[in-house]
């Protein structure tokens, strides 16, 4: 298949956690064969906060750990038919201009023959309604939501069963406990949070133990977890001390923090070079 997936940097992983979900998406999809190719919209926030915190050096993690994946910019205004030209299946993430999302859907409607999907993350849906809405949805054959509390925001304003609950995840190839064990420091989550969904489950496994300090509880050694094949959603290192400096890709906010840059966008804030792509 040729898949194009427009996303809002598959570069910089800023305040933009999805990054690290989607480079294993469509690592695996590359590896199975399809064609795919990504798109990302030039001066995009969360890219241009990764150069101003760490520099064009920031971005080298990512080129290590990716080889086979880049993606290509296009500005603002830009014809998107040759891009999705040919196309079996578009995926547009909704942190694109809405503009974008509506012209994608006038091209999908015009006559062009792909399956067109949007990727809904944590929890723009909920908090910016209005811009969802306008952004010309209804021409897209489904939407792929980031958990069950987003999915049902959808199922509510009409789309039925064309919602899929699509979870954010690790990728096993890069996130995983070490092959043997060593001493560690710091911290990788990647997965959903956001409208109260895990809220519980993420305060008494994660949260607590981050803020006292204390050891994250490791899984037995016969465990499958502790295997680098695992495809566990998350890889759990004990807490850093407050004085590690943040990676590449820590929390932080855009100067001007956009309704598309939601709260509960994590990414990794170990200081450890493996957990910084």
């Amino acid at each position: 298949m040729r898949i194009v997936y427009f996303t809002h940097s598959l570069a910089s992983c800023w305040n933009h956690g999805n990054a690290h979900f989607l480079r294993g998406v469509l690592r695996e999809l590359i590896a199975l064969g399809h064609d795919v190719q990504a798109y990302e919209p030039e001066g995009a926030w969360s890219l241009e906060n990764l150069r101003k915190d760490h520099g064009e050096e920031g971005l080298q993690p990512w080129r290590d750990a990716y080889p086979e994946l880049s993606s290509t910019s296009f500005a603002p205004g830009a014809d998107l038919e040759p891009m999705v030209d040919g196309a079996d299946l578009v995926i547009v993430h909704e942190w694109n201009d809405p503009a974008l999302v509506a012209e994608i859907g006038r091209l999908r409607r015009s006559g062009h023959d792909f399956t067109l999907l949007s990727h809904a993350p944590p929890p723009r849906a909920v908090s910016a309604p209005t811009a969802i809405r306008a952004s010309a949805l209804s021409n897209s054959d489904g939407v792929l939501a980031f958990g069950e509390a987003l999915a049902e925001v959808y199922r509510r304003w009409g789309w039925g069963d064309r919602v899929f609950v699509w979870h954010e995840a690790a990728d096993p190839r890069h996130f995983h406990p070490p092959a043997v064990e060593q001493e560690r420091s710091g911290l990788v989550w990647i997965g959903n949070w956001g409208e109260g969904e895990r809220t519980k489950e993420l305060k008494e496994y994660l949260f607590l133990f981050t803020m006292a300090g204390s050891p994250m509880p490791r899984p037995p050694a016969s465990s499958p977890a502790t295997s680098p094949q695992s495809t566990s959603p998350a890889a759990i290192t004990p807490a850093s001390s407050p004085a590690s400096p943040p990676s590449a890709c820590s929390r932080r906010w855009p100067a001007e923090s956009p309704s598309s840059a939601p709260p509960g966008t994590i990414a990794s804030t170990s200081s450890a070079p493996a957990k910084t792509i």
